[in-house]
């Protein structure tokens, strides 16, 4: 079981939380889940430097809450906090052209009721003011960042690190025993793993190959496992890249 699934899906619920936290009626979940997929792909565009390491959104009425916790915030924030100002911007941007594309509440798809338009950032409005919300350009966005502590070791952030290494043509097995080595490095790992396929250094048959070290216990649901994966995009093909954080074991405070 545990090596056909992600780990972390594995342990939603007990050790792990939901990335996307909200509820909605079955409408509007499929436009709902189509948006965090749009937001997710803004921000992991704009700040690939930035070494994003989660990325949660939180939904209640009218409001939709971004949270990112990154390696470096000062990337994101940018001087006097202009940085994350264009950021909301955009995000603002393009949320609303998705929402006025798919024509929320229009009478050419469906008409939503007041509580669906309040989920969607839409205030409940009488007939006469349905116009002035149409024209509406902005939507209800809070956008957070957090930093990423020097005693943490994301999974996400080494296996974006790795793929920039591949992708700069460098040997795969020399990048992955040095990220491993570092990784091990940290007192909280108590082992780890790193994977890669593909068209290794530019061969002509696409392969697997991983590297581990310690102990790398998949199947204890009570094992605190980060897990990251990444594509690295090179001038032979795309590589895929896999990490496993073995963090120790996570007991109730009962």
């Amino acid at each position: 079981m545990a090596q056909k699934i992600k780990p972390t899906l594995l342990r939603l619920g007990s050790l792990k939380n939901w990335d996307s936290r909200w509820f909605s009626n079955s409408k509007i979940s499929v436009y709902l889940l189509q948006e965090d997929i749009l937001i997710r792909k803004i921000i992991n565009k704009r700040l690939k430097e930035a070494g994003i390491a989660s990325i949660e959104i939180e939904r209640v009425p009218g409001v939709c809450k971004i949270m990112i916790k990154a390696l470096k915030p000062g990337l994101i924030i940018g001087r006097g906090g202009k940085g994350i100002e264009e950021l909301t911007k955009n995000i603002n941007k393009e949320v609303f052209a998705f929402r006025k594309n798919i024509d929320i509440g229009s009478s050419s798809s469906y008409k939503l009721s007041s509580s669906h338009r309040l989920f969607f950032g839409h205030k409940p409005s009488s007939g006469h003011n349905e116009q002035d919300n149409r024209h509406k350009t902005t939507v209800g966005i809070n956008l957070s960042v957090l930093e990423l502590s020097r005693n943490e070791c994301s999974a996400q952030i080494i296996a974006q690190n790795i793929a920039s290494d591949l992708e700069k043509r460098y040997k795969f097995r020399k990048t992955i025993k040095k990220y491993l080595s570092e990784m091990m490095a940290y007192k909280i790992v108590e082992g780890a793993k790193i994977e890669v396929a593909g068209r290794l250094d530019g061969a002509e048959i696409a392969r697997r190959e991983w590297l581990k070290a310690g102990n790398l216990p998949l199947t204890t649901l009570r094992a605190n496992i980060d897990y990251g994966e990444i594509t690295a995009f090179t001038i032979y093909g795309t590589l895929g890249v896999k990490v496993w954080i073995y963090k120790g074991k996570m007991f109730s405070e009962k």
